[in-house]
């Protein structure tokens, strides 16, 4: 489904990303896992096209990201964002249909709030919870919104920006074992960007690990513990020691 070659993208004097390659397998559930600054979040931004790459291509079913027409193309992704970053002015289902009541995938009211209420469901959100506002919400229940509205439009590709945090660890576990059962029940394909490494067991099928503008490793996730690579050992087990340089 998305096949990275050799992307490298700076930013001035700092190069984040120095020859990034990687392939995510349609259908599949990716997780990108890393320090913070080693620049998982502008290799996303760079398949979505919010950002340029310096070089390399993308390539999104075979299709040059760079050259693809925008609204075809940003309506096979669906978002959760770090945080939920929903829209404050606008009731539950408002947020969870955004898409659906404007742009190229525009439904009419009645239908997107439809959808709306059953993606809530999926989530374990009740009817009532619609005509809510998102301060009225837990953190947790705002997650799950934000989860709803990522698969409102029954997108193929699925982005998690940090799905667990700034929750506690049995909604951690709750929102893991939801994104898990909703990206198979979708047949989607998955990619991910945490730091939890509960949710990388729970919810991968591959595992890399970028660290130094590169993948310095990926594989199956049941391989993850036993690798030998030491970027990876130290990351996975938490230690100050190793080739990876704790900010003091």
């Amino acid at each position: 489904m998305i096949e990275i070659s050799a992307l490298n993208k700076a930013f001035g004097l700092n190069r984040v990303l120095q020859g990034v390659d990687l392939t995510v397998v349609t259908g599949t559930s990716t997780v990108i896992i890393g320090g913070s600054g080693t620049g998982k979040s502008v290799l996303l931004k760079c398949i979505l096209g919010l950002v340029a790459p310096d070089s390399g291509t993308i390539l999104l079913d075979g299709q040059d990201v760079a050259k693809a027409e925008r609204d075809a193309f940003l309506a096979k992704f669906g978002m959760l964002f770090q945080g939920a970053a929903l829209f404050d002015s606008m009731t539950v289902w408002q947020n969870v249909a955004f898409r659906l009541l404007r742009g190229s995938l525009k439904r009419p009211a009645g239908e997107a709030k439809e959808i709306a209420v059953e993606k809530l469901r999926r989530v374990g959100l009740t009817p009532d919870v619609a005509e809510k506002f998102p301060a009225e919400l837990s953190g947790g229940m705002q997650k799950r919104v934000g989860l709803a509205r990522a698969i409102a439009a029954d997108p193929q590709i699925i982005f998690f920006d940090e799905p667990t945090t700034g929750l506690d660890p049995i909604m951690a576990g709750v929102i893991n074992d939801l994104i898990r059962e909703i990206v198979t029940e979708m047949g989607a394909t998955a990619m991910t960007i945490t730091h939890d490494m509960s949710s990388v067991r729970a919810i991968a099928d591959r595992v890399a690990m970028l660290h130094g503008g590169v993948i310095r490793w990926e594989g199956p996730v049941e391989q993850m513990d036993g690798a030998d690579d030491p970027y990876l050992r130290q990351f996975i087990t938490g230690s100050a020691e190793g080739p990876i340089e704790a900010v003091r």
